[in-house]
């Protein structure tokens, strides 16, 4: 455990990266705001987690497979695919890197101990969660094969969420983020300086150039045609992280129009922890865009890796979060627990099936060296 006082850890992490600084000061307001509420924190400072990971000699050994480094029980969501269908799985690879898969399990199990904290879930309560997402990752390992969960696939759990999700439609999302002239044929983004706030001119050719160059090289340029972009409010960890919303010109205006994230890719905060080789990444939006399209069974639509200037970006489709299944909620995991048991059960097929599907490439274990590992560890507490 470092010794350092963790207020000067986390502003030294922060300041170490290129960050808005109105938005960094949101960030740091938003973790002193929820004293209560521990779990704002442990998802807005991954660094500190692998600064403190103790790793022992066996915790350090276990297999190496493509984690995406933050994962944590709302790293977890739906999302519409490039086929227009609606798929749960992990949806943050910011971080991701080759490691051991322990690193990844730790995560999300410390996740759940500090959420429960949170809301006062029983210690208990929260051990038997960890339990069933450990179970439940180790049978799919030993089974050996990559699923999905789609909305024809998912458990009942996960199915409802789906449902939900795939209900939602384009223009209402259009609807909530911007608005139309007085003539009702053009849409301009909304600025609340909640989800958006106005760009400088510089910023605004930065996109512009960016979203040309981009069109240029795609089968149907007309469809990015740039219509209005800003400066996207999102996210724990990264907020103040150089990001974007673009409206685009879709299929047309002013409602078969697509909104469109652009986020800027930094270095994982794992990098200062990592002994082991990784591969040689175009960029930082390479490394990000290429795990995600590995691990994911369908990755989200539009889901490419950009570089403008000396920066590279992740451009993706940008999609609704106002909905509340869209990311996992925890609050009533003790008054539901048969159905928050087969929700951890889930998370544990979908993190094995991440492994599993990116096993054997460019130094990640394959199956059987997983299936031995586990055995050998877990193999009789099951």
């Amino acid at each position: 455990m470092s010794n350092r006082n963790i207020r000067d850890r986390i502003q030294k992490f922060n300041l170490s990266q290129p960050r808005d600084q109105d938005l960094l000061k949101q960030k740091y307001a938003a973790m002193r705001a929820d004293t209560e509420n521990p779990f704002v924190f442990f998802r807005a400072t991954c660094h500190l987690f692998y600064e403190d990971l103790p790793i022992q000699s066996w915790f350090k050994k276990a297999p190496l497979v493509w984690i995406c480094g933050d994962l944590h029980v709302e790293n977890f969501g739906n999302y519409k695919a490039d086929n227009r269908h609606v798929y749960f799985d992990v949806n943050d690879f910011d971080e991701a890197v080759l490691a051991p898969c322990t690193w990844e399990i730790a995560r999300l199990l410390a996740s759940i101990f500090v959420a429960s904290e949170t809301f006062g879930v029983g210690q208990t309560v929260a051990e038997n969660l960890c339990w069933q997402v450990l179970n439940s990752y180790t049978k799919t390992i030993f089974e050996g094969k990559a699923y999905w969960m789609g909305e024809d696939t998912a458990p009942q759990v996960i199915e409802d969420l789906l449902s939900r999700k795939s209900q939602v439609k384009r223009r209402e999302l259009l609807e909530e983020r911007t608005v139309l002239d007085k003539d009702k044929q053009r849409r301009s983004l909304k600025i609340d300086f909640k989800k958006s706030q106005p760009i400088s001119d510089q910023q605004r050719q930065k996109v512009e150039k960016f979203i040309e160059v981009f069109a240029a090289q795609q089968p149907n340029p007309q469809f990015f045609k740039l219509l209005d972009a800003a400066q996207r409010i999102a996210g724990k960890g990264s907020l103040g992280v150089e990001r974007y919303v673009l409206l685009v010109e879709g299929k047309g205006s002013p409602d078969g129009n697509y909104l469109l994230d652009l986020k800027k890719s930094l270095p994982s905060s794992l990098a200062p922890y990592i002994i082991w080789e990784q591969p040689q990444w175009k960029s930082e939006a390479d490394r990000i865009v290429s795990l995600q399209k590995r691990s994911q069974a369908m990755p989200i639509a539009f889901l490419h890796s950009v570089t403008t200037d000396k920066d590279s970006f992740v451009l993706r489709e940008l999609q609704s979060t106002q909905s509340p299944t869209d990311h996992l909620k925890i609050e009533k995991w003790d008054n539901e627990l048969p159905h928050s048991e087969k929700l951890m059960q889930s998370l544990g097929e979908v993190v094995a099936w991440s492994h599993l599907r990116s096993s054997g490439r460019q130094g990640s274990a394959i199956a059987d060296q997983l299936i031995d590992w586990l055995n050998r560890r877990f193999g009789e507490l099951l």
